[in-house]
Formats: structure tokens, sequence, C-alpha cells
């Protein structure tokens, strides 16, 4: 941790620039003895719950085996951690890392997410980082969170007023364009019995790529571990020594549980071996994963999503320098087994009631479970511990929600063929009825359906973009084309420059699709705008921005009921093609 020497190293060895399984990071325990005795500090954190109040279903709704989530087992499970004497209580803070909001059920997405905010309030948030997330509805919208008052457009839909965040939001890397201003506090203190602990919050670099372009119009997002180092620089010189970072990015385990390690990677490695030594603890998040690691001396957590964890971190605060001298974590799970908070019940009893019967309403039935798993398509390499890698492909719930929007488009704007994004594919649909509930959770995110002209060389670069960007779209029925499996990816400069799909294999209604042609396409608005990488769509031309995703989604589950997963056979391989 931050001590003498440790803070001034002049290199680190290569063991410990690997992600390790975490118990914990410690001192020279002569150090931790000598002088008074160091102050308990216990920190609880949460990240990902995009507004699942309700305990979330399917396979979202259970971790480590145990069913897991929701708001009102959540509030219990934090109190209950936060100790039962005041002395306890004092030294707890609950902070989070992004991704409170957006992408919600519709219980909260229906109120534009206030009452998730209200719902942290009860449980005792005092700090989060923004998450990308965060920046769906843009930035007023997200100020509104935090100060409160009406929708501008909608008002106070549950007829009470929003009172706002009495949490912070924190984002160091999210600034003003025009001013180079962060758009909120980039940092809070906590003084616990003496010391002060500081948190720096911040969101992924990578924002303005996975957002839509309304959303963070007019911002500018900085790097995660420049930002950290500069504003830890800030809180030393402030007399704070104890740092966390609670940033909206991570990584993923290979098989471990969910307080293992086991063969990490991602962004989060990188960014933390470039963080600070004087930077003791990051709180993760954005992948949804669970993991508790030991990255560069740093203690960093993760815990999974939808609140159906909690991290229990203890520190330990040397008194005379107020550096941490110790750190421990440990994911619990948020078990339905304990009482519920009967304030989050009256929340979520008070919404229920003023969004009415519209959630009930069975829009569709399905003869299976239609799932947004999606399949392997090809082995891409190996990673850093000589495992294989794989770009994945296809989904029934992606390519059904494809067909809904070719259907919704193919005979007012004449397209021919529609994607989809995996990211916006948030839920499985179960056998039986489909309520209008369960088909927001699919897709929650009022995406409106833009049709444009593409030509065929267009289509095969956005195709080859697939590889550069590692999202596959999921395709309408209309669409099918060949992958080398030995094909060239495009480095992310020339995009179209990549060779894994087989020229003259794409066809689009069984007819070959040529270069010089011109095609009416149907995407999201998120991708027509570049998200996720996939620039080539904004050179799309004539441009009509059609209905919103969810209704198109409905309307075709009610029409074509009871509804079937579609086969997973609009993209083949070079080894699964016959020889000529």
């Amino acid at each position: 941790m931050s001590v003498p020497g440790m803070r001034r190293r002049a290199a680190v060895g290569l063991a410990a620039l690997a992600a390790t399984a975490f118990t914990a990071v410690a001192v020279n325990p002569n150090q931790a003895e000598a002088g008074p005795k160091p102050v308990d500090v216990k920190l609880l954190a949460i990240n990902d719950f995009h507004g699942n109040l309700e305990p979330p279903t399917g396979s979202s709704g259970s971790i480590d085996g145990k069913l897991a989530g929701g708001a009102e087992y959540l509030a219990t499970q934090l109190n209950m951690l936060r100790g039962t004497t005041e002395e306890e209580r004092e030294r707890t803070i609950t902070v989070a890392a992004g991704d409170l909001i957006g992408a919600s059920p519709l219980l909260s997405a229906a109120f534009h997410d206030e009452p998730t905010i209200e719902e942290m309030n009860l449980a005792g948030l005092e700090f989060t980082s923004v998450g990308n997330h965060e920046f769906d509805e843009g930035a007023a919208e997200l100020l509104r969170m935090q100060n409160g008052g009406c929708h501008p457009v909608d008002g106070c839909a549950d007829g009470t007023p929003f009172e706002g965040a009495k949490f912070q939001y924190l984002s160091a890397n999210a600034f003003k364009t025009a001013t180079g201003k962060p758009l909120l506090p980039p940092y809070g203190i906590k003084k616990v019995d003496g010391v002060k602990i500081g948190f720096i919050g911040m969101t992924l670099e990578g924002t303005p790529q996975i957002v839509s372009q309304q959303g963070v119009a007019g911002l500018s997002f900085a790097d995660e571990a420049d930002t950290a180092n500069k504003y830890a620089r800030i809180l030393r010189a402030q007399g704070v020594q104890a740092i966390v970072v609670l940033l909206h990015e991570g990584g993923v385990q290979n098989g471990g549980g969910i307080n293992d390690c086991t063969g990490f990677s991602g962004p989060i490695v990188d960014i933390a071996n470039r963080m600070d030594p004087s930077i003791d603890v990051i709180v993760s998040g954005h992948t949804h994963a669970a993991y508790n690691c030991n990255i560069n001396g740093k203690l960093v957590t993760s815990a999974s999503s939808f609140g159906r964890l909690v991290t229990d971190i203890d520190l330990k605060v040397d008194r005379r320098s107020g550096d941490i001298v110790s750190a421990s974590a440990n994911n619990v799970v948020v078990t339905r087994d304990v009482p519920k908070d009967p304030a989050s019940t009256e929340l979520i009893t008070r919404y229920k009631t003023a969004l009415g019967p519209v959630s009930d309403k069975v829009v569709g039935e399905t003869t299976g479970a239609i799932t947004k798993t999606q399949e392997n398509l090809y082995q891409t390499g190996v990673d850093v511990n000589g495992k294989p890698t794989y770009q994945t492909g296809e989904s029934p719930l992606g390519n059904l929600i494809a067909d809904a929007q070719l259907a919704a488009t193919d005979n007012e704007q004449n397209a021919v063929a529609a994607f989809m994004n995996p990211g916006g594919v948030r839920a499985d649909l179960d056998a039986g009825p489909v309520t209008y509930a369960e088909a927001f959770t699919v897709q929650p995110f009022a995406n409106n359906l833009v049709t444009l002209d593409l030509t065929g060389a267009q289509l095969y670069c956005l195709l080859e973009q697939q590889f550069t960007t590692t999202k596959v779209l999921y395709a309408s029925s209309t669409v099918h084309y060949v992958v080398d499996v030995n094909g060239t990816t495009a480095p992310a400069g020339t995009p179209c420059s990549g060779t894994r799909v087989v020229r003259g294999s794409l066809t689009i209604n069984g007819a070959p699709v040529t270069d010089t042609a011109t095609y009416r396409v149907t995407v999201n608005n998120f991708l027509s705008g570049g998200g996720d990488g996939f620039s080539v769509l904004t050179g799309g031309t004539n441009a009509v921005t059609g209905l919103i995703d969810l209704d198109a989604f409905t309307a075709y589950l009610t029409e074509k009921s009871p509804v079937s997963a579609p086969a997973l056979d609009r993209i083949q391989t070079t080894a699964e093609v016959p020889a000529a």
C-alpha cells in the first residue's frame, strides 16, 4: 500500500503487474503495529444497479448459486453490514461505481429513473461515479438527477416532487468541452474518526463510443489513469493520503468465483497499473462481473450487477500519516432470505400504483424461452494465459429483434435488411405470455429506428468493422454471409481493410450484394450515429427516423405470436461451408 518507499518506487516487478487472486493488501506488519491503533473504516460498494428495484428475473436474478437482488433486500443487506453500534455505522461509507440508472426495467425507466435515485437515497449511498448509462438522456438530465426538479417534458409523473440525489455524483474525467471543467465534482472527501478518505469518481474514457451522440453532446472524456493521478495529487496536497477511485470500467475473470481473480483481463488491468501508488483501492464496474483482485498492489473489486452483490471492504488507516495500511474485501450475496426493507417496499408500491396496468399488458407469446445468449462464431486466437479467444456471433433474441425492426420498416421505408447492436439486448424472454414490462426490459433504451441508404461497399465495410470493434451485429433473416476463419482483422485506423467477410458471400434476400448498388437498411439511432465504433453508418444517406425500437418489437410480438426462437443460420464460417 502507500508507505514510504512504495510511493516512490522506480520500477514494478513483472509479478506485481499481474492481476492476482486477492485476500488482502497489507504493509510491513512492524509498521502497522507501531504507534496508535489504526482507524477501521468500512466501505460498502455496489455497481451497475441499472434501476433493478424489483428482484431481477431469469439468469439475471441469481449469482453464486443463490437467488439474489431486489432493492428491498439490498437496503436490508447494506444496513446489516454497517453493523449494530453507532461507532460501526459512523465508520462505514457506502459508495458505487456508476450505471445506477439507465437500461432500467420499466418501473424505474417510466419515471426517468427518479425511483432509483430515491431508492439510493434510502439505501444510504454517499458517493458514486458516473457511468456511461448516466449519460443516456444527456448532461442536463444527469444534472437533474443530482439536483432534483420535475422532468422538463413529463413533469413529476408520480405526482410528488423529485428532490434529486442526496448522494454525490462524481465525474472527474467527464467535463464540459467549452470550459474544460468537470460536469460534476471530480472528488469527494469523508472524514472518519479524524482521518480523511478521498474518493475520485470516473466513467470509462470510451463513453462517447457506447452512448448516443445526443447523450454526450458538449462533453469530453479523459484518460482514466491520467485523471486519477491528477486528482490524487490534488487530494494529497489537501492532506488526504487514503485515496479510493470509483471507476466505471472493469475486467472479467475466466471461470473464478465471486471473490476470485482467475485469469483476469480487461481494461482495468492497464488502468490500475498506470495509476499512482498513492491510490489504494479501485471500486470498478461496467463489465457486470464479480471479482476481488490485487493489481499492482491495489485492491480492485466489482460487485457484478443489478444489486445482487455488495462488496464489503475493510480498511485500516494510520492515524498519524492518514494512509491506508491494509485493505481487504469480500463480495457478499444479497440473498432474498432477509427481511424486506419497509421504506423500499413503500417506494416500490407507490411507483407500481402510479404506473398502473400498462406493465402487465400482454403483448405476445413465445413458444419457449428466447435468450440473448451469443453463440461462439470462431476462434480468433489466444489470450495472455494461452486460453482460446472467440468472436461471438448470433443470438436468438438478437435475431428476433432484427427481424422485428425490418418488419417495421420494409413497407413504409422499403428496407431490405436490419442490424441490431448486441449491447441493446438486455434480458431474455421466458416461455409463455410476454408482458409489456418484460419486452421493455429487453429493449429499455427508447432508441428510434433509422432507415438509410448504404452502398454494397459500405455494407461490406460495416461487417468488417464488427471484427475491429469485436461486436457482431445481429442481422435480419434477409441477410446471409460467410466469415473466413483465417482472414485478417482490420486495424482501427483502416476499418474497411479486413478480410474476415468472404467477398461475394453477402446476400440480401438471396441476391448477391454488389459494391455499387444501394440498399435501404434499418438500424437504431445509436448505431446510425456511429455507436459501438460502427463509423461507416454515419456515411449513410437519405436517413428517415421512424418508430421507437420497443414499439416495433412489441408490434412484431403481437402480430407473429406465438413466436419461436429464430434459427442461428445468418452467419456461416469457412469451416462450415463445404468445399466446391
